[in-house]
């Protein structure tokens, strides 16, 4: 059972990871003038650089033999790499172009794009109140299209495309550290010889803006890593379902500096739409935490219906023998097995 202390532990390491997801768009601007395809291939190159030395410092090596052995992990992998920049190279692009808001919206309808694809390819059933706030979702996309006088694209690639990878993890089944890895080393490769074609064409920014540009563009491998190292620690620390509160942290601090530090426009009917999304993450809130709930009340009574009758009990339910007994060894006593909760790596 884990401690207080590795809670309290554990709690510290959500809120950092997800504060640092919510305050990344503090960062991706002081890259001007880099454009968001340059920052996304050194974000690769230096991701792999960061994990690779966290993985000589761990000595986890021996994953590698075995998924270059599967060739069908390794074209997950691929395709989870390929999605994920799709991803990445989107979210830095809506930052530096004014679209914060709206990049924060893709995550807060995530949750929604989720549970859909969960019916439509996984073949899930969902619970009245699911359906509710999916339906709830898909008529704020609508009016969120209405006041934008055009569909809220950056915010559906987005929540598509982060809902894809997380399926596509599920299926692969790798830790935190080793996927990102994995994905980094297929990317680096096509990432670098971007580069190299932008400095053979005089393009690059690396060198051209200084030694303080170069060294925040090194830095995407760390502002990439650390969150994922914190949130690999609060993982195995913390419930799922309190890891799945936290998570509305990272878009909810992007939206507060999309209205309030970039002073991006939000008329009525962006409110609107907003207010629509937040209402059926509230539902889905509540019928997570309430089928959790009843879930830990079944496990208890099941726990308590299933535990053995003390040895003293047995003994005053048993009648004397009417002669003296022989001698007889002792049995083997039998101790309860306590249930213990499933841990599961970091997506």
């Amino acid at each position: 059972m884990k401690t207080e202390a590795e809670h309290r532990t554990g709690l510290l390491y959500g809120f950092g990871a997800y504060g640092l997801w919510g305050l990344v768009p503090l960062f991706w601007p002081l890259l001007i003038p880099s454009g968001a395809v340059e920052i996304l291939a050194h974000r690769m190159v230096w991701s792999l650089a960061v994990v690779g030395i966290a993985l000589l410092a761990l000595r986890r090596w021996a994953w590698i033999a075995e998924l270059v052995r599967q060739p069908r992990k390794l074209a997950l992998t691929a395709l989870a790499a390929s999605v994920i920049s799709v991803n990445w190279g989107l979210y830095i692009w809506s930052v530096n172009n004014g679209h914060v808001v709206e990049a924060s919206l893709g995550y807060f309808i995530n949750p929604l794009v989720t549970i859909a694809i969960g019916v439509m390819v996984l073949g899930e059933r969902l619970r009245r109140v699911q359906w509710a706030a999916v339906g709830i979702g898909a008529l704020a996309v609508v009016v969120l299209a209405v006041g934008y006088g055009r569909p809220p694209w950056i915010s559906l690639v987005l929540a598509f495309s982060f809902a894809a990878y997380g399926l596509i993890k599920k299926k692969l089944d790798m830790g935190g550290l080793e996927s990102l890895t994995a994905e980094t080393a297929l990317l680096f490769l096509p990432a670098l010889g971007y580069l190299l074609w932008l400095g053979a064409q005089g393009r690059s920014t690396f060198a051209s803006e200084g030694l303080g540009h170069s060294a925040l563009l090194a830095a995407t491998g760390l502002v990439t890593a650390i969150p994922l190292v914190f949130f690999g620690a609060a993982a195995i620390r913390v419930p799922l379902s309190t890891l799945g509160l936290l998570q509305y942290m990272a878009p909810v601090f992007q939206f507060g500096l999309g209205v309030l530090y970039f002073h991006e426009a939000m008329p009525p009917e962006r409110w609107a739409g907003f207010s629509l999304v937040w209402a059926a993450l509230v539902l889905l809130t509540w019928d997570a935490l309430r089928t959790a709930r009843r879930s830990r009340i079944r496990l208890a009574a099941a726990s308590a219906a299933a535990a053995p009758v003390s040895g003293a009990a047995v003994t005053a339910s048993t009648p004397a023998p009417a002669a003296p007994p022989a001698p007889v060894a002792p049995a083997s006593p039998v101790a309860p097995i306590a249930p213990v909760a499933p841990t599961r790596e970091p997506a």
